[in-house]
C-alpha cells in the first residue's frame, strides 16, 4: 500500500472518465463566450461565410485531433505538449516546448481572468444592480478558480460540467427557434459555399476561428488521472473537437440565419457587441436573453478554470522533474491535487493582474487583447509542432504502421495549423488591438520562451533534473516502452 509521502508526488489515478474530460476541454474552448465575443469580429471580416470558416477549422483541428489521438494511445501525461515534444526530440526539445506552453497558457488565462470580471461587472450591475468594479470580479474569480484548482479535480469537473451543459442549451435553444421558423430569409447553403468562405478579409475569421478551438487539446494532459487513459484520452480528443466543431458551425449558421446571409457581415460591424442578444431576443424572447447574460459570465469563469488546471499540471510536471523548484511538483495529501502549482497559479494571477490594476490598464483593449494575441500563437505554434512529432515519433518507433493516422492526417493539419500561425502573425493587430511600439512585437514571446526553456533545459539535466520524472508513470505500454526507447520513472515523493 501506499504512503502519504508517496502519494503526495502523484495526481489522483482513476479519477476521470471520457465525459470528465470532455467537460475539461469543450469548456476551456467556451462555447457561449467564444460564440459571442469572436464571431462578431469573424462576421464583421467574412460575413456569411463565418460558419464555414469555422467548419474548415474544425476540419485542420481534426486533422491534428487525427495524430493528437493515435499518440496519446502511448503518451499520456499532465506534461501535455511537452512529453510529446520530448518523445521525438529529446528532453532538451521537451522542456522548451514546456516553456512555450506556460508562457501561453498564463498568457491566455491572466488575459481571460480581466475580460471576466470585465463581463461579470456589466452583468451583475445590469441584471442584479450589484455595482463592483471589474478589478474586484476579477480577484473575486482568481480566489474562486484557486479554492476549485486546490480540491480534488472531480469538484472542478462537476462545475465545469454544469456550466458548460447550460451554456450549450442556452444557445441551442437559440439555434432550434431559428432554424424553425426560417430566420430572416429562410434557410440557405449559402455560408458554406466557398465563394463567401474565402471572400472578405476571410483570414481574420480563421483565425478567430481558430482562436475559439483554444483549450480542446488539453485532453492528453488529464491522462495520469484518467481511467484507462490510453483509451480515455484518444475518446475524449475525438469527442471535444468534434463537438466543439459542429457547435460553432450550428451557432454560427443560426445567427447568420437569424439575422440574414445578405446583411450579416453589416449588423455585426453596426453593433458588435449586441447584435446576437438582439436576434435571441426576437426569436425566443427577453427572458433567454437575461439568461445569455448571465451565462456568458459562467462560460468565461469555466473557461478560466479550466486553462488554471491546464497551467497548474505543466508547472507539475516540471516540478516533479526538477525542471522548476520540486515543490511545484507536490501533490494534496487527500485530494490529490496539483495544489502546490495551483497555488502558484494562483498567486501569479494576483501579482501580475494587480500591477496591471495600479497601472490602470485596460481589461479589454489592454490586458485581454495583449496577453491573448501571445497565447493564441503560442497554441497554434505547440500544435503545429506537435503535428510532426507525431509524424518522426511513429517513423522511429513503429508502434502504429497505419498511414493515414500516423503520416497523412498530421501532415494536414500542420500545413493548416501553419497557415493559423502565419495569419496570426500578419493580423496580429487584430488580435491585441494595436500595432504601436512593442505591442506589435509581443508575439516574439513565444519563440524568447523556446529560447528560455532550450537553455533551462540544458543547465537543469545537466544538474540532475529528468523530465521522465516529471511525466510520470503512465507514458507508454509497459510492452512497448523498449521498443519506443522510454524509461519510466518513479514518482517524486516529496511530502505536503
Amino acid at each position: 500500500m501506499e504512503t502519504k509521502e508517496k502519494q503526495a508526488g502523484r495526481l489522483r489515478p482513476n479519477a476521470l472518465g471520457v465525459a470528465g474530460i470532455v467537460f475539461f476541454v469543450v469548456a476551456a474552448a467556451g462555447p457561449l463566450a467564444a460564440t459571442l465575443g469572436a464571431s462578431p469580429i469573424a462576421f464583421m471580416n467574412n460575413g456569411a461565410g463565418t460558419p464555414g470558416a469555422f467548419a474548415l477549422a474544425g476540419v485542420v483541428l481534426l486533422l491534428f485531433a487525427v495524430g493528437y489521438a493515435a499518440m496519446s494511445a502511448h503518451v499520456t501525461s499532465a506534461g501535455g505538449f511537452a512529453v510529446y515534444v520530448s518523445r521525438a526530440f529529446g528532453q532538451k526539445a521537451g522542456i522548451s516546448a514546456a516553456f512555450v506552453a506556460l508562457v501561453a497558457y498564463s498568457c491566455m488565462l491572466l488575459g481571460l481572468y480581466a475580460l471576466t470580471g470585465l463581463f461579470a461587472e456589466s452583468t451583475f450591475d445590469s441584471e442584479f444592480g450589484v455595482h463592483l468594479p471589474w478589478q474586484a470580479w476579477t480577484m473575486i474569480a482568481i480566489a474562486a478558480v484557486g479554492v476549485l484548482g486546490y480540491r480534488n479535480v472531480n469538484l472542478s469537473a462537476r462545475v465545469l460540467g454544469t456550466l458548460m451543459v447550460l451554456e450549450v442549451l442556452i444557445l441551442l435553444v437559440f439555434a432550434v427557434a431559428v432554424l424553425a421558423t426560417g430566420g430572416e430569409d429562410g434557410l440557405s447553403a449559402k455560408p458554406f459555399d466557398p465563394g463567401e468562405i474565402f471572400q472578405g478579409t476571410y483570414g481574420i475569421a480563421f483565425l478567430f476561428a481558430f482562436a475559439s478551438f483554444i483549450g480542446f487539446e488539453a485532453t492528453a494532459i488529464y491522462g495520469e488521472e484518467a481511467r484507462n487513459p490510453r483509451r480515455t484520452v484518444p475518446r475524449a480528443t475525438y469527442v471535444a473537437v468534434i463537438l466543439i466543431a459542429v457547435f460553432y458551425a450550428l451557432s454560427t449558421y443560426a445567427i447568420t440565419v437569424a439575422v440574414g446571409a445578405d446583411k450579416v457581415g453589416a449588423v455585426a460591424s453596426e453593433d458588435p457587441v449586441g447584435f446576437v442578444f438582439a436576434a435571441n431576443t426576437r426569436f425566443v424572447g427577453s427572458w433567454s436573453t437575461h439568461v445569455m447574460n448571465v451565462l456568458v459570465v459562467t462560460s468565461f469563469f469555466a473557461v478560466i478554470l479550466a486553462f488554471h488546471n491546464t497551467l497548474a499540471r505543466y508547472m507539475y510536471s516540471l516540478g516533479r522533474g526538477g525542471v522548476l523548484p520540486r515543490q511545484l511538483g507536490w501533490t494534496h495529501g487527500s485530494h490529490q491535487s496539483p495544489y502546490a502549482a495551483s497555488l502558484a497559479g494562483t498567486a501569479l494571477g494576483f501579482v501580475v493582474l494587480g500591477i496591471f490594476m495600479l497601472a490602470g490598464s485596460d481589461p479589454f483593449a489592454a490586458i485581454y487583447s495583449w496577453l491573448a494575441g501571445i497565447g493564441t500563437v503560442g497554441v497554434l505554434v505547440l500544435q503545429a509542432a506537435v503535428s510532426i512529432v507525431v509524424v518522426v515519433f511513429f517513423r522511429r518507433t513503429r508502434l502504429d504502421r497505419r498511414v493515414w493516422p500516423t503520416v497523412i492526417a498530421p501532415v494536414l493539419g500542420a500545413a493548416g495549423l501553419i497557415y493559423g500561425i502565419v495569419m496570426s502573425i500578419q493580423q496580429f493587430e487584430m488580435l491585441t488591438g494595436t500595432a504601436a511600439g512593442v505591442v506589435g512585437h509581443l508575439y516574439w514571446a513565444i519563440p524568447i520562451a523556446a529560447v528560455v526553456g532550450l537553455v533551462v533545459g540544458v543547465v537543469r539535466l545537466s544538474q540532475g533534473a529528468d523530465l521522465e520524472r516529471g511525466f510520470g508513470e503512465e507514458t507508454a505500454p509497459a510492452d512497448d516502452a523498449t521498443s519506443a526507447g522510454l524509461a519510466t520513472a518513479e514518482p517524486a515523493s516529496e511530502p505536503t
